[in-house]
């Protein structure tokens, strides 16, 4: 029997991040960061190879989906197995809670914090946020997107939460190959996030 690859290697994502970031100045717009930081996922994506990398979508940058939350943080957070695409369920715990309004709804996420990456130096300040919508399975991917951040990013008590930065996990485009970890029912959003990666169609 293959072994399941861990799905969750947010190498890409966090050095994504990092660029959109520092791409940021007064002569650039912020849409024109977001533009650069789609640009450059689909160039460096690890799964989807060659012409199959455009048929990766966005939904249009808008700062609507750009929002300031306050940080709750959960200290000494219990251990949980979170459940995957594969059987395996991973530990995770929750780190923080962000609250936020979202177009008139108040809303709250929950942070986790990967007791695998914990172990290693150089992923021990990672955590991530997956999530799932009212578009999950419809224009967007049925087990719901991913938004990676740091230990650092929450430190201030507010970060801002950035939906135009959602991707998708790598069992979006192949099944059966690697082991997601599948958004807790609490992160389960009441509402439309129609910011982000979209729904993958592989070409023909």
């Amino acid at each position: 029997m293959q072994l399941m690859k861990i799905a969750y290697k947010p190498s890409l994502f966090l050095f994504l991040i990092a660029f959109a970031g520092s791409t940021l100045s007064a002569q650039e717009s912020y849409r024109d960061s977001l533009y650069n930081f789609q640009q450059n996922y689909v160039s460096n994506h690890g799964v989807v190879k060659g012409n199959d990398r455009k048929q990766l979508q966005f939904y249009p940058v808008t700062t609507d989906y750009r929002v300031e939350a306050r940080v709750e943080r959960i200290y000494e957070a219990p251990w949980f197995k979170m459940e995957t695409s594969s059987k395996e369920k991973q530990p995770y715990r929750v780190y923080a809670v962000l609250h936020f309004l979202l177009r008139d709804t108040v809303l709250k996420l929950h942070v986790y914090q990967s007791q695998r990456l914990m172990d290693t130096k150089e992923y021990a300040d990672h955590l991530f946020v997956p999530f799932t919508d009212i578009t999950s399975g419809n224009e967007s991917y049925d087990n719901g997107r991913y938004i990676d951040l740091t230990i650092a990013d929450l430190e201030p008590g507010v970060y801002i939460l950035d939906f135009n930065k959602a991707y998708n996990p790598y069992c979006a485009y192949v099944t059966g190959q690697y082991s997601c970890p599948v958004p807790p029912r609490e992160n389960d959003l009441p509402v439309a996030v129609r910011a982000g990666e979209m729904r993958f169609n592989k070409a023909h």
